[in-house]
C-alpha cells in the first residue's frame, strides 16, 4: 500500500510554508536516500528543486549494473497563493513522486532494496503564478521549462515515468490515472505492453491510456498547443518517457483547490513503485528497442522536435 505515504506528502504540502525543508524532513529517518534541494528563482518567483536518490542493491551507486529509473513530479506549483488557498490541483506529481520515493525509502528498512537505483525529482513552490489555457486556467511555474527539465531530468535516468495531473482537458474523461504512448527522441512509440500489465495488476481494472500529439513532445514556448506539459521531460533526454496523468472525469482547472484525491495519487504512487522494481531488475521495457532501431533506419531521427525552434522559423 501507498496511501499512507501519499497522506503524509500530502498533509505535508498543503500549507504556505512547504518547501524543500519539508522534504528534508520528511526522509530524517532514512538516512540512505540521498536528499538535495537546490532553490532557482525565476522571473515570476521562486522554487525549490528536490532530487531522491534512492540506491539499489546493484545499481550504479553501488557499482552495479542494474538500470536507473527516472520518476519526475511534473507541475507548476504546489500552491497559488495568494489568490488561491490551500493546494491545488497541479500539485498531485509533486505529491505522487516524493510519496513513491517515501515508499521506496520504507520498504529499504523493511529488507526490501529493489536491484536499481530510483532517482525521484520534482519541485516545491507553494506560490506560483496562474497562467490562462483553454479550457480552463494552469498552474504557471516561477521558472522556465529548461530550468526544469535541467533539474528534473538526470542523465543516469534510463527510463522515466513523468507524472502530471491532467484534468484541465475534454480528451481525457476518466478518473484515476492513465498512462501516454512511449516517447523516445521524438518518436511517439506504441504504448508498452509491460507498463499496461502493471497498470493493470496494481489498480485492479483495465488499463487506461491517452492520446498525445507532435505538438506535445515539443519544447514550450514554441507557439503551438500543449495537452500540459506531461512530457517536457522528453525533449531533455534520449531515454524512453511514459506520462502517468492524474486525471478526472470532469474539466478541472490546475489552480483548482480540494481537487485533489489522495485514493488516485496513491494508485499511481503504487504503480510507480512496481514499475521500479520491475524495470530495475530488467522484467519491463519502456519500449521495444528493434522496433526503435527499424525506425530510425527507415525514417531517420527525429530528435530535431526535441529541440526549440529558432526565433522566426
Amino acid at each position: 500500500m501507498s496511501l499512507l505515504q501519499t497522506i503524509q506528502v500530502f498533509e505535508a504540502f498543503d500549507s504556505a510554508h512547504a518547501s524543500g525543508r519539508t522534504v528534508v524532513d520528511m526522509f530524517s529517518h532514512y538516512p540512505e536516500t540521498e536528499v538535495t534541494v537546490t532553490r532557482i528563482t525565476g522571473a515570476k518567483g521562486a522554487t525549490d528543486f528536490v532530487k531522491l536518490v534512492v540506491p539499489g542493491s546493484n545499481g550504479r551507486r553501488a557499482g552495479g549494473s542494474a538500470p536507473t529509473l527516472g520518476v519526475v513530479g511534473r507541475l507548476g506549483g504546489i500552491g497559488a497563493r495568494p489568490t488561491r488557498i490551500g493546494l491545488v490541483s497541479d500539485g498531485d506529481g509533486a505529491i505522487a513522486a516524493v510519496a513513491a520515493a517515501l515508499k521506496l525509502a520504507h520498504m529499504q528498512t523493511q529488507g526490501d532494496t529493489l536491484p536499481g537505483d530510483v532517482i525521484l525529482c520534482t519541485h516545491v513552490c507553494p506560490d506560483a503564478p496562474t497562467r490562462r489555457h483553454e479550457p480552463v486556467d494552469f498552474m504557471d511555474s516561477p521558472v522556465e521549462t529548461e530550468d526544469m527539465n535541467a533539474h528534473e531530468v538526470v542523465a543516469e535516468m534510463d527510463a522515466v515515468l513523468s507524472i502530471d495531473t491532467t484534468k484541465g482537458n475534454r480528451i481525457l474523461n476518466h478518473k484515476g490515472f492513465a498512462i501516454s504512448p512511449t516517447v523516445k527522441q521524438g518518436y511517439i512509440l506504441r504504448v508498452s505492453d509491460d507498463l499496461i500489465r502493471i497498470m493493470e495488476m496494481t489498480s485492479g481494472r483495465l488499463a487506461v491510456t491517452f492520446p498525445i500529439t507532435t505538438q506535445d513532445i515539443t519544447p514550450y514556448g514554441n507557439g503551438v498547443y500543449h495537452l500540459n506539459s506531461i512530457l517536457q521531460p522528453s525533449i531533455a533526454t534520449a531515454a524512453p518517457v511514459v506520462g502517468v496523468a492524474l486525471c478526472a472525469e470532469s474539466v478541472v482547472p490546475g489552480c483548482g483547490t480540494g481537487a485533489s484525491h489522495e485514493t488516485d495519487i496513491a494508485l499511481a504512487v503504487k504503480f510507480a513503485v512496481e514499475v521500479a522494481k520491475e524495470f530495475t531488475r530488467g522484467t519491463a521495457s519502456f519500449y521495444d528497442a528493434a522496433e526503435y532501431d527499424r525506425l530510425i533506419a527507415l525514417y531517420g531521427s527525429l530528435a530535431h522536435l526535441q529541440r526549440r525552434a529558432a526565433a522566426g522559423a
